[in-house]
Formats: structure tokens, C-alpha cells, sequence
């Protein structure tokens, strides 16, 4: 073996590794919008867990994508720890399909069947109709499709380059020799566990181990080790993930680990006794694809059924090592569902930024509803309630933004991407409300100082309108929270209304200045009143047209909002219905 082979075989690891990249991220993609409902019907019970983490990790041909997904869950609070036992336990067994696509570039004989499954035959028509569908397809989905196509041909070539490259070692006398000390169990499952922990897939180190087995040198007493030990050093990506994350995420990762350390130790002990004690007739045969195929996966039913049935004493010895402490550092718990785990699934990072944005509008809703209430009556107390709740808002709006910025970097789908652009505008909108509610606490805060109040008709007016927009509000955020279009369509009519007694109201204000029943003082903060308050229901209608937009699949809001207003009668007569609930009562009155 030259230094040229030495550079296919590298060459041909960089075709295995990317287009298995590419293929799982793709199906990971198309995946990730059905994995939220799935995990929604979740429940304690560790088979259906079990079934969840084999399927899921079938479809996206990755157990460590699987893992620090659930690690994520955990972390958030989607998933109990006891839950995540059974979808690990899963992902253990759901890896193993890789294993077996591999084994066909093991495949002999002439017969035409055997020949189409040889990947090296079937492939370059696979390449063929996903360059066709990229270049020729506009919808997104045949475009993933043809990435998972070409990912696999990719995937395929780069095993078929390195069997090639790894060839000339069938003659050499070094390489067998280094191959003899892998016999010894400890020796070997250590290299299948740093390999593996390396390339941060099992399913890649297996690969690679199937491509040396073409030569004919690799033999099972050899192989057995290193594939117990490359389900050890698959650990490593979710030890990784849960560095910084809460108790449970970390104890999540630790169950991974010691379910394969533990199942590894069992298993490679018993086959070391049986073989010292009697002898496997088949451990001096030379391994196979398929034969390394059938090892990885009857290892891991075997790990299975050792330690499925023990899941809590796993559970328990988790929490063991990974022990409550008060001096553990909390992490922020409003803003654990922003985990970056997610960021590799960005429908599930896009709804759990929707979940916080409806706690969001909930806090900013209170605060409205508290600084309206000061306008009657100060209180100190709850005007240090209202900044904090500003605060918190900011807070949210901060966090939220930066983690939709990181979601939009993805490759995401069209409706992902339209919910990561109604988000943005949404918190925004909804921080700008938080900000009128302080403004309208400050203006409360000055009429208290200066012991100044209004005249019983401005009172009566400043109450008229301060309903519509706690209502106005409360529709809005309705809208957002359940998705209700009926909702978000009346939202545009009373903000109209509102803008309407706005002008009225001032007019009438400038006229009691005139008459000398209103003082200039007074004046200004009955003016920062209706500002802000017209202002929230500003905001509101921004947001009642995102959602609009979003069901109509228009990203023009304003026309959005003009149409809306001119397209039918409904819109007149909500406006009617609303300008009737909120007249302005007359000075006689």
C-alpha cells in the first residue's frame, strides 16, 4: 500500500462521511416536522420509548443525532428522564440498519438480481435522478429528495473508494500482523471506542470496519471487540451535548453511556469466557460486511434484552452519579427550551420559540392590564411589577431573536422559514407593547406625584378606550396563541376604532383646554394616554397580520390589511358592532 492508496483511502473517507452527512441531515430535515406529534403521544412506558428511538433513528440513520435530540427534550423539559430511557434503548438498536445497506458492497454472484442490489451498479442511477430533480424540480421536497439520493450514491462511492484503497493490504504481512492484536478483547474494544469517538458515528466506524473486511484480512475474533467498543465511543456526542445543560440532560446522557459501557463489559466477558472455556468455530473465519452487519446487530439485541428489563436501575444509578446539588448553577428556566440541541431540528426549534413567545405575550398582556389599572389608582408595588415584567419581556424578546437568527442559518423548509419570519416581528411587536405599559405606569407616576387627576369626562373617555385596547389585546393574543384567524380578522376593524377615538378623544381634549376645564399639565399626560394606548393597538394589528399572512401565505402585510379592510362587508360590520360597544359617552352624560 502506497502513499497514492493512503490518499484514495482518505479521499474515499471524506465521500463516506459527507454523503452520510448529507443523507441524514436531509431525512432529519423531513422528518422533523412529524417528530413533535410523535413525541406528543409519548408516554412512560419504555417500549413504546423503545419503538419511538428505533424508528426515529431508522429514518435519520444516526442514534447520536437520536441521543442528543432526547438529551435536548430532556433539557427542556418535553421529556422526562424515565421516558428517554426506552427512546435511547431504541436508537442503540435503530443504528444497525446503516450496517446492513453497507453490507451490499459484500454482495457475489452473477445473477442479475444480486448484481442491481451491488451499490456500485444501482448508485450511479440514484446520483443520476437526484442531480435531475435539483436541477429540474422546483418543490422543495423533491429537492430533498434528490440531496438524500445523492447523499447515499456519495455515501456508497466513498465505501467503494476505500475497499479499493485498503485492497493491497490482502498481501501484507505488516498489516495482518497489526490485525492479530486486536484478538485481544480489551485491546480491540479500545480502538473501537476511540475510533468511534473520533468520527462521532458509529454507524461511520462500522462502515469503515465493513470496507477492510474486503480485504480478507480483517477475522471475527478481530472484529467483535471493535464493535462492541464502537458502541461505546457513540456515547461521545450526547456526553458532549450535555456539557451546560440541567441534571437531567446530563443524566439522560449518562443512562447512553453506561448502557453501552455496561451491555459491552457483560457481552465482551461472556464471549471472552466461552471462548477460552469451548471455542468459536467461526471467530478465525475472515469477516464480511454482511457478517459484520449480523455482529453489530445481534450485539445490540442482546444489550437489549440484558438491560431492558432493568430501565429504572439504570434511571437510579444515573441520578447516582449525577447527584442533586445546591451549588449546582441553575440554569435560566424560562429559556431552557431554547436548547441548541433543536437547532439540528428546526421545526422543533421554531414551535419551542412559539410556546415562549405565547408565555411572552402572556407577560405583556399582565403588565397592560396592570399599568391600565394605575391610571385609577397608583401603587407602588405594582408599578415595580410592571418594570420587572418589561424587563423580563426584553429578556425574552433578546433570547428569542437570537435563537431564531441561529434557526434561520438552517436549511429549512418554506413553512419553517415563514415561522421563523412571523416570530421575529411578533416579539418585537409584543416588546414594544411591554415598553408602552411602563410609559403609561411613568404617566401614572406623575399624576400621583403631583397629586393631579382628571375631570370626570376625560376619566370616562380614557376608560372607554382602555377597554378596547385590553380587548383588542386580548384578541390578538388569542389569534397568536390557538391560531384564530376569526380572531386575527377582528383584531384590524377594532384598531380601527380605536385609531378613530383616539382623533376624537384629542379633539375633545383640546376643546375643555380651550374652555379652561383642563390645565396644560394635565393636558400632556392625558395626551401620553391615549399615545401609548393607541400605540399597543398599532402593534396588535401588526401582529393580527402576521397571522394572517401566514395562513394565506401573503408576506405583504400592509396589503394584507388593505384588503382585509375592502375586500368584503364583514369587515364593516365588525367596525360598526365595535364603534357602537365603545362610544365615547357626551359631556351630559
Amino acid at each position: 500500500m502506497d502513499i497514492f492508496d493512503v490518499f484514495m483511502l482518505l479521499g474515499g473517507l471524506a465521500f463516506f462521511l459527507y454523503g452520510m452527512k448529507v443523507m441524514g441531515d436531509t431525512l432529519e430535515k423531513m422528518a422533523g416536522s412529524k417528530l413533535k406529534s410523535i413525541l406528543a403521544s409519548l408516554t412512560s412506558n419504555t417500549f413504546k420509548g423503545f419503538l419511538l428511538g428505533l424508528l426515529v433513528t431508522a429514518v435519520i440513520q444516526s442514534s447520536s443525532a437520536t441521543t442528543v435530540m432526547v438529551v435536548g427534550f430532556v433539557n427542556s423539559g418535553i421529556m422526562t428522564l424515565r421516558q428517554s430511557i426506552g427512546v435511547i434503548m431504541g436508537a442503540n438498536l435503530g443504528t444497525s440498519v446503516t450496517s446492513w445497506l453497507l453490507s451490499l458492497t459484500g454482495l457475489e454472484g452473477d445473477s442479475f438480481f444480486i448484481q442491481i442490489c451491488k451499490p456500485a451498479n444501482f448508485t450511479p442511477v440514484l446520483a443520476f435522478i437526484g442531480i435531475v430533480l435539483i436541477m429540474f424540480s422546483k418543490k422543495e421536497k423533491a429537492k430533498d429528495v434528490s440531496l438524500i439520493l445523492i447523499g447515499f450514491a456519495v455515501l456508497m462511492f466513498g465505501m467503494e473508494t476505500m475497499s479499493d484503497a485498503v485492497n493491497p493490504l490482502t498481501e501484507s504481512e505488516s498489516f495482518k500482523n497489526v490485525l492479530l492484536l486486536f484478538k485481544n478483547p480489551v485491546l480491540g474494544l479500545l480502538v473501537g471506542t476511540v475510533f468511534t469517538a473520533i468520527v462521532q458515528s458509529s454507524s461511520a466506524s462500522v462502515g469503515i470496519l465493513q470496507a477492510l473486511t474486503l480485504t480478507g484480512t480483517v477475522t471475527y475474533a478481530t472484529a467483535i471487540p471493535i464493535v462492541m467498543g464502537q458502541n461505546i465511543g457513540t456515547c461521545v456526542s450526547a456526553m458532549i451535548s450535555s456539557i451546560g445543560a440541567g441534571k437531567n440532560a446530563k443524566r439522560a446522557a449518562v443512562v447512553h453511556l453506561s448502557f453501552n459501557v455496561i451491555s459491552a463489559a457483560i457481552l465482551l466477558t461472556g464471549y471472552w469466557i466461552i471462548e477460552m472455556a469451548v471455542g468459536f468455530t467461526f471467530t478465525g473465519w475472515a469477516a464480511t460486511p454482511l457478517g459484520i452487519a449480523i455482529v453489530h446487530t445481534v450485539f445490540k439485541i442482546l444489550a437489549l434484552a440484558l438491560l431492558m428489563p432493568f430501565s429504572r436501575q439504570l434511571e437510579k444509578l444515573a441520578c447516582f452519579i449525577v447527584k442533586d446539588s445546591d451549588e449546582d448553577v441553575k440554569k435560566d428556566e424560562e429559556f431552557k427550551a431554547l436548547d441548541d440541541r433543536f437547532l439540528n431540528t428546526p421545526s422543533i426549534a421554531v414551535e419551542q420559540c412559539r410556546i415562549l413567545t405565547v408565555k411572552m405575550s402572556e407577560i405583556t398582556k399582565d403588565a397592560i392590564v396592570k399599568a391600565v389599572s394605575l391610571t385609577h389608582n397608583y401603587d407602588e408595588a405594582s408599578d415595580k411589577e410592571i418594570v420587572e415584567a418589561e424587563s423580563r419581556v426584553d429578556d425574552y424578546e433578546d433570547k428569542l431573536g437570537t435563537y431564531l437568527v441561529k434557526i434561520s442559518e438552517r436549511s429549512l423548509s418554506v413553512e419553517d422559514s415563514q415561522n421563523v419570519s412571523t416570530l421575529l416581528h411578533c416579539i418585537g411587536d409584543f416588546e414594544r407593547i411591554s415598553d408602552h405599559a411602563t410609559n403609561i405606569v411613568k404617566a401614572s407616576k406623575e399624576m400621583h406625584d403631583k397629586n393631579i387627576i382628571f375631570s370626570q369626562q376625560a376619566r370616562k373617555e380614557l376608560d372607554v378606550i382602555s377597554k378596547a385596547v385590553l380587548d383588542v389585546l386580548e384578541l390578538t393574543i388569542d389569534a397568536f396563541a390557538n391560531g384564530d384567524l376569526d380572531a386575527a380578522h377582528r383584531v384590524e376593524p377594532l384598531e380601527e376604532v380605536i385609531d378613530h377615538l383616539n382623533a376624537k378623544l384629542r379633539n375633545r381634549h383640546v376643546k375643555r383646554l380651550q374652555n379652561g376645564d383642563c390645565t396644560i399639565q394635565l393636558g400632556f399626560v392625558f395626551a401620553d394616554f391615549l399615545t401609548n394606548l393607541e400605540r399597543v393597538s398599532d402593534h396588535c394589528s401588526n401582529i393580527a397580520g402576521c397571522i394572517i399572512d401566514m395562513a394565506e401565505g401573503n408576506l405583504n402585510l400592509h396589503e394584507s390589511l388593505r384588503e382585509t379592510k375592502l375586500a368584503n362587508d364583514e369587515y364593516k360590520n365588525l367596525y360598526a358592532q365595535y364603534a357602537e360597544k365603545y362610544r365615547v359617552p357626551s359631556a351630559s352624560n
